[in-house]
């Protein structure tokens, strides 16, 4: 077979040949590009390190920012706690010297209205007294047709009181 013949004719030229390319190739690619990708690839992962460590130092700084401004709001809130406190204390304490001087001024109108109603109880007491004892005076002489004088009816109506 002629084909076969050949074959070991042209093996060595293209052995050569290809050796020849692998080399060309290997040389341009494997010592041209590939340092120059793969120190690409180095200086890409050294960015995204370090974009990873300013992140995390960002967040860190972040965090202690929040945690002060939690602090200074803590602090915040329970001064204005203490003030709400103050506030009610005061307010109950004004409250209460006006509820006492209320009281007290009650109080007075209160006696004073006592002391009136004693006085007009008094009044009307003296006046039933003295109606009792003129009527006392006009049934005796209408049924009995003697004459009482005026103190004694009103001793006999005041016993009469006192008693009932």
């Amino acid at each position: 077979m002629p084909q076969i013949d050949q074959l070991l004719e042209t093996w060595s030229s293209q052995v050569f040949w290809l050796l020849v390319f692998f080399g060309i190739t290997f040389f341009l690619i494997g010592r041209g590009m590939v340092p120059k990708v793969m120190s690409t690839v180095a200086l890409r992962d050294k960015q995204i390190a370090d974009d990873l460590a300013a992140a995390q130092g960002a967040r860190d700084a972040a965090d202690d920012q929040e945690e002060a401004w939690r602090e200074r709001e803590n602090e915040n809130r329970a001064k204005a706690q203490g003030l709400i406190g103050e506030a009610k204390a005061k307010a109950a304490a004004a409250s209460e010297k006006k509820l006492t001087a209320a009281q007290k001024r009650l109080d007075t109108k209160l006696a004073k209205a006592e002391a009136a109603i004693e006085e007009a109880r008094t009044t009307a007491m003296g006046e039933i007294e003295d109606v009792a004892a003129e009527a006392t005076q006009d049934i005796v002489s209408r049924l009995a047709g003697a004459k009482v004088d005026k103190r004694t009816a009103r001793t006999a109506v005041k016993k009469v009181l006192a008693n009932g």
